[in-house]
């Protein structure tokens, strides 16, 4: 088969969606396939990647990165994206477009119908009542202008849990859907850093437990919560300290900061901006717990990678992926509640016994569940259905 994949930025700033793509693709590339991935050279937040030249990835993943040469800037118009598409994606047997409402969607689309090549839509998210009522205006204009067709043509939408499918069912016009999880390769979080090796480049820590939040700073993932539940967590123990890992994008940090400020516990919060490659690793191997009191995710990779590091998790019921952690025993899920986090967060780190368990059955499950190698086999038998004009296995 030969795949096109094409996304509105493949920058790391932008979190989840890029990072899905460049490994979804490598995995099914590793099946023999021929993938490339087609995207522009804006960042997502305001700026511009500097370098357009084709990039070797991993599995030979080829990546062509065309420059936004319209404004607005944040609408992502790229005449040398629409052009490409409109001499190549006739030699292509399937298309597989990443997030709604950008131009780099409507371009795709309109090709990929145009020369009757079949095209997977992947929401990543976005058709979540809770994103969905975002900014309804604006993008009630583009569904009126190109996205309701373009999704009522769709030859199959891919999610990556059950809950994300069943979420959006209200807004997706009852196409054919398949639900194949995201995953990660293990053996890129063995072995982990030499233990205190965060702690060391952060010597405000001390010698206190770590909770650990790694994710973008937005309004979606539930920081209000996670800064008053720390509130009541720092009131009955003096020994934590809250790291706050990620990129803001934003301009969200403030907010954070006031709301920390408001609890008494700013001076006892670490802020490290983006971490990646081994200074993740080294977070994710010195935290005592992950958190993610988010108000809605369609996956939470991150609540993964935590996983695969033998680190116990609690997660709020948003995260589309909350019935795999506690069905496998990986961690504990709470609703979106100050209290009830703050409340769990007490009773997870007074049992040592258990927190181990939660790390290695959590481990088991991300070998199970969330290995790229089985998932690239699902995502390669969806592709083959679609092409041979059937439905794809919902599951």
């Amino acid at each position: 088969m030969r795949l096109l994949h094409v996304i509105p930025t493949m920058s790391l700033r932008y979190g989840g969606p890029p990072q899905a793509c460049r490994e979804m693709a490598a995995a099914v590339a590793a099946r023999g396939h021929e993938v490339e991935i087609f995207t522009t050279n804006y960042d997502g937040f305001g700026g511009f990647e500097a370098d357009l030249a084709p990039q070797e990835l991993a599995g030979g993943v080829r990546q062509l990165t065309f420059a936004v040469d319209l404004p607005p800037a944040y609408l992502r118009l790229s005449r040398p994206l629409a052009k490409a598409l409109a001499e190549r994606i006739r030699t292509f047997d399937l298309v597989h477009i990443h997030s709604l409402y950008f131009f780099t969607t409507l371009a795709a689309g309109f090709y990929a119908r145009r020369h009757r090549v079949p095209y997977v839509l992947e929401p990543h998210g976005s058709l979540d009542p809770y994103l969905y009522r975002r900014h309804r205006g604006r993008k009630r204009l583009i569904e009126a202008l190109y996205q309701d067709r373009l999704f009522r043509q769709a030859a199959a939408v891919h999610y990556t849990t059950s809950d994300e499918r069943d979420l959006a069912a209200p807004y997706s016009f009852q196409r054919p859907a398949f639900v194949v999880p995201l995953g990660l390769h293990l053996e890129a979080y063995r072995p982990l850093p030499p233990a205190g090796s965060f702690r060391a480049r952060h010597p405000e820590i001390g010698e206190r437990r770590i909770l650990l939040f790694l994710g973008r700073l937005n309004f979606k993932k539930g920081l209000d919560v996670l800064a008053r539940a720390f509130g009541r967590v720092a009131q009955a123990r003096a020994d934590v300290h809250l790291v706050i890992a990620g990129p803001d994008n934003d301009g969200y940090q403030p907010a954070i900061e006031r709301w920390l400020q408001a609890e008494g516990v700013l001076e006892r919060t670490t802020f490290t901006g983006m971490l990646i490659g081994t200074a993740k690793l080294a977070a994710l191997g010195d935290a005592d717990l992950f958190l993610l009191p988010s108000y809605t995710e369609n996956f939470g990779i991150a609540v993964v990678e935590a996983m695969a590091c033998r680190l116990p998790v609690l997660i709020s019921d948003r995260v589309n992926i909350w019935r795999e952690v506690q069905a496998h025993g990986a961690g504990e899920v709470e609703p979106c509640d100050p209290e009830r986090v703050a409340a769990r967060v007490l009773a997870m780190l007074a049992d040592p016994a258990r927190l181990a368990s939660y790390g290695r059955q959590g481990e088991a499950a991300v070998r199970r569940l969330f290995d790229w190698t089985s998932i690239g086999a699902r995502m390669e038998a969806a592709y083959e259905a679609i092409i041979a004009g059937r439905r794809p296995a919902p599951a």
